[in-house]
């Protein structure tokens, strides 16, 4: 069976995580704005504003993951997790609300190397399971 190399998947989102992200955003757009408005220092709603608007967008529109070159590459915003397939041990459904690079509490456990551990919530599970295991096939 032939693999598309270079295949990403988003992350599945679920309502209540976008509302804190939304929320979030709105929360710093409102404290910006009052102290913009109340003559506050700029320079501090310059940089407030920014990182309280842009980290939760950059989390929600730029949390996916890649399979390609016999790794799963995991992308949360800013962060970025390398995992090489042959190292996967082991692959688990979790609903485990730790913090982690996924979007959702519909979630896989993906045990690796010695004691690792990341977990994920591809949008497409059965597709990203799928692929996956054809990678641990050719890279074992």
């Amino acid at each position: 069976m032939m693999m598309m190399m270079g295949t990403v998947y988003k992350s599945k989102i679920d309502v209540w995580v976008a509302a804190v992200l939304a929320f979030a955003v709105a929360t710093s757009l409102f404290a910006g704005a009052t102290v913009l408005s109340a003559g506050g220092q700029r320079g501090l709603a310059g940089v407030v504003m920014p990182l309280g608007v842009g980290l939760p967008l950059w989390l929600l529109f730029g949390t996916r993951y890649g399979l390609e070159s016999g790794e799963l590459r995991v992308r949360c915003g800013p962060f970025t997790w390398h995992v090489p397939v042959a190292a996967i041990t082991g692959i688990t459904q979790t609903r485990n609300p730790l913090s982690s690079p996924a979007l959702s509490l519909d979630r896989l456990r993906i045990e690796y190397g010695a004691g690792k551990a990341i977990m994920i919530s591809p949008r497409n599970r059965d597709m990203f399971l799928k692929d996956i295991e054809a990678m641990r096939r050719v890279a074992g």
